[in-house]
């Protein structure tokens, strides 16, 4: 009995139930709050419940009055259970009741305050062991000489990442450029940060290294969202004025919706130089606002400027060089353009606006069509235009017709494939657009212009008639999706709709009938 009493008596104090009780609380908190962080948990509790064990063997030892050795036992199993208490209380602090105040210190410093206690409690322990603190002290400054010295360049990186993280150098998320290198910073350890690339590639770069060096951090700016300018390049002819080539990507741009391309500030093109190969340097400068797909948004990017100019009729330049070719034949040349001819008259017989027409006027017609490619996304046409006096046949693709709502939202009134055309109001009437229409996929289009059809009427103008009613019935179906009327309402104002219709066209194209 008196030895189970010395046992228990050596091991067992007044605070040994309180302790036991607030490491429990504190785990299962943690375990709570910090689920992802269980394995490491687990492993600080298990070490805990080993020092208590410890001093329990501490106690037997010291029963079997071996008090030497009991008393060493017992002193390192207290400091083990310190180390693992101050190691869960720092996580308690710094992981769950800071963060609920919206602090978020970084980790780096959780780990050397920590440490400091680490070796607070591990000085107090030994004072209380006996020894003297001030030769501990003298000893240690010696020791922490000699080890800082033989481990100077470790102690940089460490400093460097402390630093680093206390003056938001750098955050975790940060896109950063060091030397060729571009990457994403997804951590911030003691000795060096990692960076991740977008070709799947991890850079361990020393914190030494960025605190001696420069880095760029791209996309940041105070008080402004994370975005980073990008340049697309191309080039045109010094023939065409750069009024027209700006104004046309512009446009074409701006009014379209591009995947990560911000719209504040808008992108902007820019004439940066004129080449005396006979072209002049382009640039497209915009804002990325996810740093990831960087050379994708610049194909988009490219893709669009090139269907912008395609339909203004602008060529991209190349640089010259003196190529020894074989030139094709005339003959081969006219059949090319003969078998594109007969393609587009195909694509017009289909169009019933042109249904009465014979094949002199659709040859006519077809020799006059203006290629016109659209992106996906690109605005082909808008509500309310005035402007836009042509009629687009669609050869490849599918676009969406929408009206724009006065609240700020679309409705859908249909989808146009391959065959379909639209246009036709304005480019008989001059009237302003009545929907919008907006590339669904990438859209391949003929575009008739006004002059164009101008001198087919003129030739013959009874087809202003037959088209007529073709408008009136186009347009009555239009009415009922925009307006929800109903059929036979509809016919009943055809024929006064029909008369309008055929004076508007004589007075747009000054027809006299």
């Amino acid at each position: 009995m008196n030895f189970f009493n010395n046992m228990v008596g050596y091991f067992w104090s007044e605070e040994s139930f309180p302790v036991l009780i607030m490491m429990l609380c504190i785990a299962v908190l943690l375990f709570h709050f910090r689920r992802e962080e269980r394995a490491s948990l687990t492993n600080t509790l298990g070490f805990f419940l080993a020092c208590q064990a410890g001093l329990v063997l501490s106690g037997f030892v010291y029963a079997l009055e071996f008090t030497r050795a009991a008393a060493v036992l017992h002193e390192t199993f207290v400091i083990g259970s310190g180390i693992a208490a101050i190691r869960l209380w720092g996580q308690m602090v710094f992981r769950v009741v800071l963060p609920k105040f919206k602090l978020n210190p970084p980790r780096i410093t959780e780990d050397i305050l920590v440490i400091i206690v680490y070796v607070a409690w591990f000085m107090v322990r030994l004072r209380y062991a006996g020894l003297e603190l001030g030769s501990i002290l003298a000893t240690s400054a010696m020791i922490t000489a000699v080890v800082a010295f033989a481990m100077q360049d470790t102690l940089g990186n460490i400093l460097g990442g402390l630093a680093l993280q206390l003056d938001n150098s750098v955050s975790v998320g940060d896109w950063i450029k060091v030397d060729d290198v571009v990457g994403k910073v997804v951590d911030i350890r003691w000795r060096s940060t990692l960076v991740e690339t977008r070709n799947w590639e991890t850079v361990v770069i020393p914190n030494s290294q960025l605190m001696k060096n420069k880095f760029l951090v791209l996309g940041r700016r105070t008080d402004q969202p994370v975005q980073w300018r990008r340049w697309v390049w191309f080039n045109v002819g010094l023939a065409t004025p750069p009024n027209l080539v700006l104004s046309v990507v512009e446009d074409a741009i701006g009014r379209t919706d591009i995947a990560n391309v911000a719209k504040t500030p808008a992108p902007n093109c820019v004439l940066m130089d004129m080449d005396i190969r006979g072209y002049a340097k382009y640039a497209v400068r915009y804002w990325l606002t996810d740093l990831t797909p960087d050379d994708p948004t610049d194909a988009a990017l490219r893709w669009h400027i090139m269907t912008a100019l395609q339909r203004a009729g602008i060529k991209l330049a190349i640089e010259e060089s003196n190529v020894l070719v074989t030139k094709e034949n005339e003959k081969h040349d006219k059949a090319l353009h003969q078998r594109e001819v007969l393609l587009r008259i195909k694509t017009l017989k289909r169009v019933e606006l042109f249904s009465q027409m014979n094949d002199t006027e659709l040859n006519a017609l077809a020799e006059r069509l203006k290629f016109s490619p659209f992106a996906k996304g690109n605005i082909i046409a808008s509500q309310g235009d005035k402007r836009s006096h042509w009629l687009y046949i669609i050869i490849n693709g599918e676009a969406e017709v929408y009206l724009e709502m006065p609240n700020g939202g679309r409705r859908t009134l249909n989808t146009l494939g391959k065959g379909s055309f639209f246009g036709e109001m304005g480019l008989m009437t001059g009237a302003p657009r009545s929907a919008s229409v907006i590339a669904k996929t990438d859209v391949e289009c003929y575009r008739l212009d006004k002059d164009v059809f101008e001198e087919i009427l003129h030739a013959r103008p009874a087809i202003a008639e037959e088209i007529s009613h073709i408008l009136v019935k186009r347009r009555a179906e239009l009415d009922t999706a925009m307006q929800d009327m109903d059929a036979q309402s509809a016919r009943k104002d055809m024929s006064q709709q029909h008369n309008e219709i055929l004076s508007t066209i004589k007075r747009f194209f000054s027809l006299n009938m």
